[in-house]
């Protein structure tokens, strides 16, 4: 499901050989690096936005506080919808709890939307395209610009929901979970700036108008990036919405609609529902007042969603499941590939969809490659996410723990070699959906934890022969969402034969204006920048509109 090569200094405390973990505020957004020093890791944060970073200052009691001055609206209006620029109750009764995945507790209660909430949120949206489609691209900027206002004011609230909601370390809620959010958004300013609309090809004219209605469904691992990626060009280019986000993280979204509410969205552009994929999501698909639907989630689902989005020949847009590989090659520095990969990997407490899991190295060179990693595994912090010394938090569910559970014991009895790690809890942990940072080596493609995505920090070490060899490798899947390759000039030639949608070489800063999304049955698809703008709209042209003057 989403990003991510993006990682904060605090993801995971993993020492090198010097044993330290050096600062990398250079960057805007990296991956990990290795240096004489030690391991280094990436780190979102040295400038987001106009206003600077995110407050650093918020300790765990300061976001407790928090949660109690916006928490009593954020979960009443949990319990609602936003539709046609106000709150409402549900026609449906039904409620969900939400969990604290850190201390298996319910702390919320969510609304679940069904077919007649889903046709109310529709119809607002439908009734308010035809204005909002006329609007001019000064007016959408001056209200992005205003999403950008309130959206960095509320950063804190959206911290304090995020670490409850995902248990995600109170840093990396922060940088980059919430910040992410905000660099999209001001990417969408920059974009729609210069976006070109409307361009002539002799005496045709060659429009880009808006698509309609957008059903925009979301997961709850990158929640914020997934929702402003799809929201953002939804509204920069004139179409209207409803958003329905996972209801295992609903808070982030009630508080991202009080935003838009505040910045000023005409009633009906924006709505938020709250349900299940199988049913709010399922109806969202179908219904025959929605254009487009843009789905981030499950290669499963996503087959569900464009089986059923497809009876009224709608758009379907779709950031899939990974397998990426990284593909160490002969002439790199194997203790900072080792580094990266790893860093990458266990940031999120592994629930990236792009997360490089199956980390490719020569032959002679697996043993070390073994050890680096184990080192980097066994120096994370796995803890309560308010706890200032955490650098991995738990996973966001009994679902999600079981099946990671189930993959490292596979792995097991598979004959892969446990390096470190391995099935239960971490020690000193008896609550909680924490798992253990793991590392396999001596695996092979036709294991299960080779071919199938894991979602939890879990690192696969395989063998290569030569270049060919790992280039077939990496090709070796499924899926085609990312992939990540070390080395020298040879590094280039490598990543254009990789079978990938995002391909980052030698630990790149972070591009949102590069293209995200996959290949094969990772989706199909591009998100970010002109290309998330251009998935928004229909081409339209119009033959003899040059020669129609006069």
């Amino acid at each position: 499901m989403i990003r991510h090569d993006m990682m904060v200094e605090r993801i995971c405390r993993c020492a090198g050989r010097g044993g330290t973990v050096a600062r990398q505020t250079e960057r805007h957004v990296g991956v990990g690096h290795a240096s004489a020093a030690g391991i280094r890791h990436s780190l979102f944060g040295k400038r987001v936005g106009k206003q600077g970073i995110v407050p650093t200052g918020l300790s765990w009691p300061s976001l407790t506080t928090r949660l109690g001055t916006y928490g009593d609206t954020a979960r009443m209006n949990a319990t609602q919808f936003y539709i046609n620029g106000t709150w409402v109750d549900p026609i449906s009764a039904v409620r969900l709890p939400v969990i604290d995945p850190a201390t298996e507790q319910g702390f919320a209660a969510v609304a679940l939307a069904d077919d007649a909430d889903v046709d109310r949120a529709v119809r607002a949206a439908r009734a308010a395209f035809p204005a909002y489609a006329r609007t001019t691209r000064e007016e959408r900027l001056a209200l992005l610009l205003r999403i950008v206002e309130v959206y960095t004011r509320r950063m804190p609230d959206l911290v304090a929901a995020l670490t409850h909601e995902l248990g995600a370390p109170t840093g990396f809620s922060r940088d980059p979970q919430i910040s992410i959010g905000l660099a999209h958004l001001e990417k969408a300013v920059e974009t729609l700036r210069t976006y070109r609309f409307d361009h002539s090809r002799g005496t045709t004219l060659i429009a880009r108008e808006p698509a309609g209605v957008a059903a925009l469904i979301t997961p709850w691992n990158w929640p914020l990036n997934q929702i402003v990626c799809k929201v953002a060009p939804a509204l920069a280019t004139g179409c209207t919405m409803v958003l329905k986000p996972s209801e295992m993280t609903p808070l982030n979204a009630v508080i991202f609609a009080e935003i838009l509410h505040e910045a000023g969205v005409p009633p009906g552009v924006f709505n938020l529902i709250q349900g299940e994929g199988p049913t709010a999501g399922r109806s969202l698909a179908a219904h025959p007042g929605v254009d487009l639907v843009s789905f981030t989630g499950s290669t499963r689902a996503g087959i569900d969603v464009a089986r059923t989005a497809a009876g009224t020949v709608k758009r379907v847009l779709q950031e899939l499941g990974g397998k990426s590989p990284f593909v160490v090659l002969p002439d790199a520095d194997l203790a900072r590939a080792v580094a990266s990969c790893t860093g990458i990997v266990f940031a999120n407490s592994g629930q990236s969809c792009d997360s490089p899991t199956r980390l490719l190295v020569p032959r002679a060179w697996h043993d070390e490659a073994a050890a680096l990693a184990r080192e980097a595994a066994e120096a994370c912090v796995v803890g309560a996410p308010m706890a200032e010394a955490t650098t991995m938090g738990p996973l966001v569910s009994q679902r999600q723990y079981d099946h990671v559970q189930r993959l490292i014991e596979q792995g097991v009895a598979e004959g892969a070699r446990l390096v470190t790690g391995g099935p239960g809890r971490p020690a000193g942990l008896n609550r909680g959906y924490y798992v253990r940072p793991t590392v396999f080596a001596d695996v092979t493609l036709d294991m299960t934890i080779a071919r199938e995505e894991i979602f939890g920090p879990v690192v696969t070490i395989i063998s290569y022969e030569d270049e060919a060899d790992a280039v077939r490798m990496a090709n070796d899947t499924q899926y085609g969402l990312a992939a990540y390759v070390h080395g020298g000039p040879r590094a280039r030639d490598v990543a254009r034969a990789i079978r990938a949608g995002a391909i980052f070489v030698n630990d790149p800063p972070m591009d949102i204006g590069a293209p995200f999304g996959g290949y094969k049955q990772s989706g199909n698809g591009r998100e970010y920048a002109d290309f998330g703008f251009d998935d928004f709209t229909e081409i339209k042209g119009i033959v003899g509109y040059g020669g129609a003057e006069g």
